[in-house]
């Protein structure tokens, strides 16, 4: 067997790999309640299944370019796989809170380092030429996993119990373990590396982390006021100074910031940011609308969303042409174009739009996908020292899993904070008779001419209650695509300033 074919065998299960951390979180999701009533715990308490688990993922994202020095790309990946299998086992027979929470977070940050690691191997393992074929290929394990993973979570829930959506890990990170650890082929590292960290700079920006992730989960429930929130945002503001004020004075600091004075890295991490609020947005959003103003199953969430999926599938191949033909430039115009476009094409839905109303807004955006990642990933990772890049690939996936916090945390709010607001503007235009309004939330419109209404019955309340609740969370949901659509309107003005390619100069 050919080195090669060592190398691309040896990618594919990293990327296998990868594709587990990624499923993982959106898997749970649609087996919160089962899971819940089995271990017999309070709503709040659901929340910090997922939390407990993107708290330490986010925090060991940064670790892998010291890591990756150390130990090597190899042993880093084949040991984070090995503490994801044993902590998905963990999680399956966990039979309290406690301890599953535990799982979780070793999940969590054992999952971490896997998604950067990938990206840093397409970068470490391939010849310049073959580099777009594995970013598309790493791209496509990374952007498909959250489209599947509602359908798959929601069937091996109701097919088997809760405890498979962890057991469904072990076969396949046995099996990447054993490819990665005999295939690939990583160089010399050393472990004096752990030495040289500035673990100040790890306390700082491990605190800014957690604290940012608490309140981007915390602070929609609370309308962003109350002294709990108060308190988490000036924690966030004084550990963000000290984070960047210890980072830029020490030469081997946790996060390399001074990465963001070369031009092109800088443009990269703010695609990968918005390409993530984009994308985890979406993931959110569209499930979340089609369960609670549609009253879908997961089964037919699953079938719904996986349109996104096959669209990013189809269109992978003329992406590929394209980057190799297309300057980074106009290929990433054209994505954020794109893919803004999907957004604002949802931002008019009704409380009936289904299949056939969200079919193109979610192909736009799967077509967009490749479109974003791959002239991010090379603006911001191409043609940097084999020693610099494992710290660049952490800080550019970094700010993507932080671009999706805050996209979540921004839709969210908006629909917490604007479906009361429209809750009481339709109640408001039926009381005056508006056939708008009516024929919008679904009322028989023989009673709306125009004219005020007059005494509702209690009765009559209790009916339509429910019909004007799905209308002003749907309001609300188009709100939020609009808002995001917006993001990605503003990001194309990035392209002014943006330089064509990654400089040679990274290279000494």
């Amino acid at each position: 067997m050919s080195d090669t074919v060592k190398s691309w065998i040896g990618f594919i299960a990293m990327c296998v790999g990868m594709f587990m951390a990624i499923l993982d979180i959106q898997v749970v999701a649609t087996s919160l309640p089962q899971l819940g009533a089995a271990l017999n715990l309070r709503e709040n308490d659901l929340s910090w299944v997922q939390t407990a688990y993107l708290i330490p993922e986010i925090i060991a994202i940064p670790l892998t370019g010291v890591l990756t020095r150390a130990i090597g790309l190899r042993w880093l990946f084949t040991a984070s796989t090995l503490l994801f299998v044993i902590a998905s086992l963990g999680c399956a027979l966990s039979g309290g809170f406690a301890t599953l929470i535990f799982f979780r977070a070793l999940q969590g940050f054992s999952g971490g380092a896997l998604i950067p690691a990938v990206f840093t191997s397409v970068f470490s393992i391939f010849p310049r030429k073959a580099q777009p074929a594995a970013t598309i290929v790493a791209g496509s394990f990374a952007m498909i996993a959250p489209s599947l993973g509602p359908a798959l979570g929601g069937y091996l829930t109701e097919a088997y119990n809760w405890h498979a959506i962890f057991l469904i890990n072990i076969p396949p990170g046995l099996l990447v373990c054993a490819v990665v650890a005999f295939l690939l082929r990583s160089p010399r590292s050393g472990l004096s590396e752990l030495t040289r960290v500035d673990y100040l700079s790890v306390i700082f920006t491990s605190s800014f982390l957690v604290a940012l992730m608490l309140l981007l989960k915390d602070a929609p429930k609370q309308s962003w006021s109350g002294a709990e929130i108060w308190a988490l945002e000036a924690i966030c503001l004084l550990t963000l100074i000290a984070t960047i004020r210890q980072c830029l004075r020490h030469h081997q600091p946790f996060l390399h910031l001074r990465k963001f004075s070369d031009r092109a890295f800088a443009t990269g991490a703010i695609l990968s940011f918005v390409t993530g609020l984009g994308l985890y947005g979406a993931t959110y959003l569209l499930p979340v609308f089609l369960g609670y103003v549609r009253h879908h199953d997961p089964l037919e969430i699953g079938k719904i969303v996986i349109v996104a999926g096959l669209a990013q599938l189809i269109t992978t191949p003329a992406a590929a042409v394209l980057e190799l033909r297309v300057s980074a430039k106009w290929i990433a115009l054209l994505g954020f174009a794109l893919f803004g476009a999907g957004f604002l094409a949802n931002g008019f839905m009704t409380p009936e739009t289904d299949f056939d109303g969200l079919f193109w807004p979610q192909v736009l955006r799967g077509a967009a996908v490749m479109l974003c990642i791959l002239p991010a990933t090379r603006y911001a990772l191409d043609n940097w020292e084999e020693a610099e890049l494992s710290d660049a690939s952490a800080l550019f996936n970094l700010l993507r899993n932080m671009g999706g916090a805050v996209g979540i945390a921004l839709v969210d709010t908006v629909l917490q904070q604007r479906t009361p607001v429209h809750v009481q503007h339709i109640v408001t235009a039926l009381q005056a008779g508006d056939r708008a309004t009516a024929e919008f939330v679904g009322l028989p419109l023989s009673r709306f001419h125009g004219e005020p209404l007059g005494p509702i019955d209690e009765l009559t309340k209790s009916l339509i209650q429910p019909m004007v609740e799905r209308a002003a969370a749907t309001l609300a949901f188009n709100e939020a695509w609009l808002m995001v659509g917006a993001v990605f309107a503003v990001t194309l003005f990035i392209f002014f300033w943006a330089p064509g390619t990654a400089p040679l100069s990274r290279k000494a």
